[in-house]
């Protein structure tokens, strides 16, 4: 009979969590998906036609060595955290006029806070340590 109550609490409580009764914590898993949308233009390790999302936390906006950005992005001062890629990620040029980042942004929160937790986890994996910031070698003729 307690294995059934108890059952029946958790039920309740996926459904009230389901129909918006209670928040969920941002979840990397989740992210993972959603970040499969930034691959038009990014990937973790290398730069694309955006800048690498390896060591994105606590990077300043627009500074990768070697990676051309706009100047909107290089004189924004911005510093990435959960704070600063939430309002970005929300509408990236009406935070950053000027910006080359074309995509519109998340508009979903949970989804924005589950990629952001996506990204804090990949910075932490071999992928991302072995991405060393690139170098610009001289090449010899």
């Amino acid at each position: 009979m307690r294995r059934l109550l108890l059952a029946g609490v958790l039920a309740i409580g996926s459904i009230s969590a389901a129909l918006g009764g209670e928040k969920s914590a941002p979840d990397a898993a989740r992210g993972e998906p959603i970040y499969t949308r930034c691959l038009a233009c990014h990937a973790l390790a290398y730069d694309r036609v955006g800048p690498r999302h390896c060591g994105l936390f606590g990077r300043r906006a627009g500074s990768v060595p070697g990676f051309s950005y706009s100047s909107a992005m290089k004189k924004s001062g911005i510093v990435w955290n959960d704070k600063t890629l939430d309002r970005f990620l929300t509408k990236p040029l009406k935070m950053i006029p000027g910006s080359a980042m074309t995509y519109d942004g998340v508009a979903d929160a949970t989804e924005r806070a589950d990629l952001i937790a996506y990204l804090k986890h990949v910075n932490d994996t071999p992928e991302c340590a072995k991405a060393a910031p690139q170098r610009v070698l001289p090449t010899s003729h």
